[in-house]
């Protein structure tokens, strides 16, 4: 944070927050738009599925990358980003040359990996450590059941497998509390349409609190994660983010932080559920459907979704839009469709449109979600963002200019507030309307 350890007085300051523990407390007044912290990630790693479209050092999404020479796997903008990647990249580079199809180890296990090198090359503290260091990193061990240890012990066996030669292992001990820390304290860094591009470790973001109601928004830029106020900020108030899609109910909110995170949200959201009626809105029938019928169908919902985050792993995309349809067509007998679990159900069916280049299909469903998106979420969300760029980018592609155009300045007009206006991201749809 180049301002809190400057000459200036700093921004923003640590502190002990009442029933949550440490958190992050503005010193001086931030205004909406404003950028609190930049933070670059302690380390990270790009996702499988992105290899080629984007440098595995920087995280630049460009044309005409060059391929390491030995594995042929990772890419890079130029000599600099290869050599600077060299240290990491190295553990995974020979391993992968001799397991070939068969290198599989997961996301966590290769950021763990990572860490577990830097550390060794940077025992004392970094640049992305200035109010957190990693080794202050909650685990919640003792909060782990069966399963999740299980988890656990299954990352350390790949890491073992995959990673042997250029590793000094700390002992099984130490790596079960590495692994907690990083379940609990990692990001996933996503593109401006919310596709997921790797994962990182950024210790002072991480000194953030949860609020369903969140004051600031974390964005990316390549590797450097972003903080800016999307509420006006006062002297004195905590920081908080959001750590999870804030679409749902406050119930299944919970849920999810109980579930990651070990805790209950009491923030003002949470305890007034103001916003739960018109998430699980209910079709307004002759005959209304009874506290019993809804209740099973929000359970139905909860299934389904879960079983559909499975089915991607195996079955085809047009099972997956029948699993969509057939669900959509069950609640609707009790949902109106800017229920959030209609919404749900409504976004995975676009996902798997955009999948077959559907496009009619894929802006059908933008159409209905696009609306009650942007009165579930906050004002400033990187979701409502997201879907109106999609919006616009299939209304170009299909030719409905005007449309299109709308759609775009939707999406900048709340990315130049989430982002920053000169966010290479924001910069290039700018480009995209004045090409159409």
């Amino acid at each position: 944070m180049s301002s809190a350890r400057s000459s200036e007085s700093p921004a923003l300051e640590r502190f002990q927050s009442p029933g949550k523990g440490r958190g992050l407390r503005a010193l001086r007044r931030f205004a909406v738009g404003e950028l609190l912290f930049s933070c670059p990630a302690y380390t990270c790693v790009l996702t499988v599925n992105e290899r080629g479209n984007h440098c595995e050092c920087c995280f630049a999404r460009k044309e005409g990358l060059s391929r390491c020479g030995r594995c042929k796997q990772a890419f890079y903008c130029n000599v600099e980003c290869q050599k600077q990647d060299w240290p990491l990249h190295k553990l995974e580079c020979s391993a992968m040359c001799v397991f070939g199809q068969n290198w599989n180890p997961s996301e966590t296990v290769r950021l763990t990996a990572r860490i577990i090198a830097k550390q060794k090359t940077h025992p004392g503290r970094t640049e992305s450590e200035k109010l957190l260091s990693i080794t202050e990193f909650e685990s919640h061990l003792d909060k782990l059941d069966n399963e999740k240890r299980e988890l656990i012990q299954n990352d350390i066996s790949a890491l073992h497998h995959f990673y042997s030669k250029h590793i000094e292992y700390p002992d099984n001990a130490a790596l079960v509390v590495l692994f907690g820390q990083v379940n609990c304290n990692g990001f996933t860094i996503e593109d401006e349409e919310l596709s997921h591009l790797g994962s990182a470790i950024f210790p002072d973001v991480a000194l953030m609190n949860h609020s369903c109601c969140p004051n600031v928004i974390v964005t990316y830029k390549g590797t450097v994660a972003e903080v800016r106020a999307v509420q006006e900020i006062e002297a004195g108030d905590e920081i908080f983010t959001s750590y999870i899609d804030l679409l749902y109910p406050t119930e299944d909110r919970n849920d999810r932080l109980r579930d990651s995170y070990f805790f209950t949200c009491d923030c003002r959201e949470c305890i007034t559920k103001k916003k739960d009626k018109d998430k699980l809105e209910i079709r307004k029938l002759n005959e209304p459907p009874s506290a019993e019928a809804v209740r099973d169908m929000i359970k139905y919902a909860r299934n389904v979704i879960e079983e559909f985050r499975r089915a991607k792993h195996y079955k085809s995309p047009s099972e997956l839009l029948e699993v969509c349809e057939l669900s959509l067509d069950k609640m609707g007998a009790v949902f109106v469709e800017s229920n959030v679990y209609m919404l749900h159900m409504m976004y995975q069916a676009m996902g798997v449109c955009l999948y077959m280049q559907d496009w009619e299909g894929a802006l059908r469903y933008g159409q209905k979600i696009i609306k009650p998106y942007s009165k579930h979420y906050p004002l400033y969300s990187l979701n409502v963002a997201s879907m109106w760029l999609k919006l616009g980018r299939l209304y170009m592609g299909l030719e409905n200019r005007p449309a299109g155009v709308k759609a775009l300045k939707k999406a900048i007009a709340i990315m130049e507030i989430a982002h920053g206006k000169d966010h290479p991201y924001v910069i290039e749809i700018k480009k995209e309307l004045e090409a159409h």
